[in-house]
């Protein structure tokens, strides 16, 4: 899924992505022809799709949707930005992991295995378990630290008595309903088609316009760019590129890859207290991420790089929320191996960042140590860094033609 850059007549430069996607690319991840988050703008399968997303009815007892934990005022992230994983319908009862951001998931390929780079790449949730949308839609209906239904046909049968049933089967057949495994399908097929659209796919970042020569980076966000893509600085970009690419797709971000970065294991992750059915190790609980799916131990402790886009309105960080700001993230990927490890096991970031040490890694085996760990940075640079990173904020387009 690439996005070509539109010309308009007259300039030979490619502009912006946002100007690209107005001129109805074929390559925009499908059905991603609409601006508007209005659903009477979306095609009829994507605003069906948006329905589904923000139901509230679909869990469980009634109460959560999938915009629960993917709110888009923050760029579809948690919103509840006090607990590092992401609670269920059932407030006692809490996940493993912290929710990623659902924008740009359209675009990250297929789960596979790149032989000649010898890595995985591609797949949806944190662990590449789902291959694509479609699977990842299915997942959270079911799971019951999320929305906690019994079965696919409770869900079927909680779509077929809500106000959007014809519109469902005026896109899926009027006899949708008559097999439930098919409908359960469609309804994660059109939740998927309203995740295609430019609701997720935005590309209206200071970034965005910088690239397309409509805005100028400060000086220190220019200095934090720099030392973003420095190899023999900050190197984020050797997983996090940040260039659009020969056939004109614009940055995403994101490798698409999976990485252990030596994070460590959190003390103030609620999973650690969720009942035995659950979580049988208690506070012993290790995620071995990526090396869990695949069952090989050369991939345990991997979880998939994610899009910096949008990056500051996605706190806490990490798969388990262990960092709760920007500067923590950078000050980590900078002196992981150069700080004396922090006595015990279980400190939180602020009391880390206070002591100047930084506790042991959740999974200490496959922790890239090539890429990050001892960059030497200074703290202006750091700070460069982060700043650059706020740069990558979508709705800053709009903001500025205000």
């Amino acid at each position: 899924m690439k996005i070509e850059l539109a010309c308009l007549s007259g300039l030979i430069a490619a502009l912006s992505p946002l100007a690209a996607l107005s001129q109805g690319d074929a390559r925009v991840p499908a059905q991603a022809q609409m601006m508007s988050t209005s659903s009477r703008f979306l095609p009829p399968k994507a605003r069906v799709g948006r329905f589904l997303f923000n139901d509230t009815r679909l869990s469980e007892p009634a109460g959560q949707s999938c915009a629960s934990c993917h709110d888009a005022n923050v760029a579809f992230t948690d919103p509840d930005k006090r607990i590092p994983t992401s609670q269920g319908v059932n407030p006692r009862l809490f996940g493993k992991r912290n929710a990623p951001t659902a924008m740009y998931a359209a675009y990250s390929p297929v789960f596979h295995y790149d032989a000649e780079e010898g890595v995985y790449e591609g797949g949806q949730f944190l662990d590449g378990r789902a291959a694509n949308l479609q699977d990842q839609a299915e997942g959270p209906f079911l799971n019951p630290l999320e929305m906690a239904n019994e079965g696919k046909e409770q869900v079927v049968d909680k779509v077929r008595a809500a106000p959007y049933a014809e519109l469902f089967k005026d896109v899926y057949g009027w006899d949708v309903f008559a097999d439930p495994e098919a409908a359960y399908q469609d309804i994660a097929d059109a939740i998927a088609a309203f995740e295609n659209t430019r609701t997720f796919n935005r590309f209206t970042s200071k970034y965005d316009a910088w690239q397309a020569g409509k805005a100028e980076l400060t000086a220190q966000e220019q200095h934090g760019l720099e030392l973003f893509e420095a190899e023999d600085k900050g190197n984020c970009a050797a997983c996090h590129p940040s260039r659009t690419d020969d056939e004109g797709t614009p940055p995403l971000f994101t490798d698409f890859t999976y990485d252990n970065l030596g994070v460590p294991r959190n003390p103030r992750n609620p999973f650690y207290r969720m009942p035995k059915q659950y979580n049988f190790d208690g506070r012993s609980f290790v995620d071995e991420g990526l090396g869990d799916f695949v069952h090989s131990a050369d991939e345990d402790g991997k979880l998939k790089v994610p899009t910096l886009r949008n990056i500051a309105l996605t706190a806490p960080y990490m798969h388990n929320g262990y960092f709760s700001t920007l500067r923590g993230v950078v000050d980590f990927y900078n002196t992981r191996d150069t700080k004396r490890t922090c006595v015990p096991k279980f400190v939180t970031d602020s009391a880390a960042m206070r002591r100047n040490c930084w506790p042991v890694p959740e999974v200490a085996e496959n922790v890239n140590r090539d890429e990050l760990g001892n960059l030497g940075l200074t703290d202006q640079e750091v700070e460069d860094i982060v700043a650059f990173l706020h740069t990558l904020d979508d709705g800053w387009m709009s903001q500025s033609s205000n």
